[in-house]
């Protein structure tokens, strides 16, 4: 929200979108997956609502996507990334400009053979829901289809919501694991971090937490944990540095919420610039005319966009081919806490899974060639 709110108020400073102001609605997604819907519904009626941005939750997206077909909205899945929301090939006004699911877990377990082909042993803990699981399946599966004498020694799914994860950290301790990768998020990620940590979880395996960034400036993380943004949308990635309204971005961010952008920010910054992006070419199409919703639709169906940290290419399938970024955590001397170093940047195209195609077959069929054929970790300065 801070990151949405930051993006229109840009715009409308600049004039809006060809003069026209943006109006904003908000919709907490907290009320649960029907409340979602009521409100969607409730907005589409209306037809001044040309766009919506939803949703984050896995479980709220999927919902929605019958809704959105059926009320023929363009919509704009800014951080839903279950790979499964658009498998179908068959959606015309749900769009996702920043990446699935397998391409993101998938580029870890890539990561983690570059930095340690010799791993035997993984534990994981992921929260016990849609992407929870999604992300123990893919990573694990990514791992076997190349090193099938990978062994899982422990597969934990806490409770959202869990403050205490001392039970956990005990049964990781206890597996003896080369590596514990986790997705834990928001304040479950910050429990753990603090629980872990000071009885030698972070010593004695090496940790991968896929929303690690969203961490790094409670300055909670010790050195050596592989981190990674879920897409491409690292605030100091080498071509996010390189544009000057990406620093601008960040720079006024900073000074307005007292925090630097995470990549659910990076994320919600993109989806706005996408909604923009779709403007233009539709009025272009138009003769300058405001388009209307299934104008927009169209717009947003096809090419590529700048974003602020890459380029997003969206397929026929609606489904956006997003860079991959990951990295170890360094100290700084810049910051007051750790950094992504050690970097690589995967290009998205190489881990989508082929339109039509089923994405967890897709990803039981890497191979050694594919692992070979990727940059190195350090590539990315």
């Amino acid at each position: 929200k801070k990151a949405a709110d930051l993006m229109i108020d840009q715009i409308n400073k600049a004039g809006g979108i060809a003069g026209v102001t943006i109006k904003a609605t908000v919709v907490d997604e907290g009320q649960g997956t029907e409340g979602v819907i009521a409100e969607y519904r409730r907005l589409a009626s209306n037809p001044e609502n040309q766009v919506m941005i939803a949703a984050l939750s896995s479980s709220n997206c999927l919902a929605l996507k019958p809704a959105v077909e059926q009320l023929k909205v363009p919509t704009i899945a800014w951080n839903c990334d279950a790979h499964q929301l658009l498998a179908d090939g068959k959606s015309n006004y749900y769009f996702r400009p920043n990446g699935n699911t397998v391409t993101e877990f998938a580029a870890y377990a890539l990561y983690l053979l570059q930095k340690n082909p010799s791993v035997k042993r993984v534990a994981m803990l992921n929260p016990d829901y849609a992407m929870g699981h999604d992300a123990a399946n893919i990573f694990s599966a990514t791992l076997k289809a190349i090193r099938p004498d990978i062994e899982i020694v422990a597969n934990l799914f806490p409770k959202l919501g869990t403050a205490n994860f001392q039970t956990e950290v005990s049964r990781l301790l206890a597996a003896q694991p080369d590596v514990v990768f986790s997705a834990l998020w928001g304040a479950d990620l910050s429990n753990f971090v603090r629980q872990a940590s000071p009885r030698g979880l972070f010593s004695k395996s090496q940790v991968i937490l896929a929303l690690g960034e969203t961490v790094l400036q409670q300055n909670t993380l010790p050195e050596g944990v592989i981190v990674g943004v879920l897409g491409d949308g690292w605030w100091m990635s080498p071509d996010a540095q390189a544009k000057p309204e990406t620093k601008s971005f960040v720079e006024e961010y900073k000074q307005r919420f007292g925090e630097y952008p995470v990549f659910p920010s990076m994320k919600m910054a993109n989806a706005v610039i996408y909604m923009k992006d779709a403007y233009a070419k539709a009025m272009a199409a138009n003769g300058g005319k405001w388009p209307s919703r299934d104008e927009l639709a169209k717009a947003m169906s096809s090419g590529s966009f700048d974003t602020l940290t890459g380029t997003s290419t969206i397929r026929k399938d609606n489904e956006g081919m997003v860079d991959q970024v990951i990295g170890t955590t360094v100290k700084s001397p810049d910051y007051a806490f750790p950094v992504i170093g050690d970097m690589v940047r995967y290009d998205g195209k190489v881990l989508t899974p082929p339109q039509g195609e089923d994405p967890m077959a897709w990803v039981k069929s890497i191979n050694a060639d594919l692992l070979k054929s990727l940059p190195k970790p350090g590539s990315y300065k």
